[in-house]
């Protein structure tokens, strides 16, 4: 399921590069440069970031605060996804190559892919 979405939002960013900058927030953002997405990035980053922080789930929160909580990190993070795959889209990388080099990282320790790349 999830790859497929991925693929289908792919599909959409491309059809979105020729599209008229004034009919498409994404075409807007491919207009508008690497710059500008890169802001944006950087803004749904902070916001997810500040989503996650307010999260609240200890012992005095209620359910209804934790379900809310959850359910902003869950938007704010899919909205720095979509936004990290418009940048990827704009410089021509395809999910497909981020999802193997997220594969061939399994097996592989943290703590010793960290290591070697201070060595390079």
């Amino acid at each position: 399921m999830s790859n497929d979405v991925l693929n289908r939002i792919e599909k959409v960013l491309e059809q979105r590069k020729v599209a008229d900058p004034s009919s498409s927030y994404v075409s807007g953002l491919y207009h508008s440069g690497l710059n500008k997405i890169l802001e944006k990035i950087g803004e749904e980053a902070t916001e997810t970031i500040i989503a996650a922080k307010d999260m609240r789930i200890d012992k005095d929160a209620n359910r209804d605060t934790i379900e809310g909580g959850r359910r902003e990190v869950i938007k704010e993070t899919a909205d720095l996804w979509f936004h990290t795959m418009v940048m990827t889209s704009h410089l021509g990388i395809s999910t497909d190559e981020i999802l193997e080099e997220l594969g061939s990282r399994f097996g592989t320790s943290g703590l010793v892919e960290k290591a070697s790349r201070k060595k390079s």
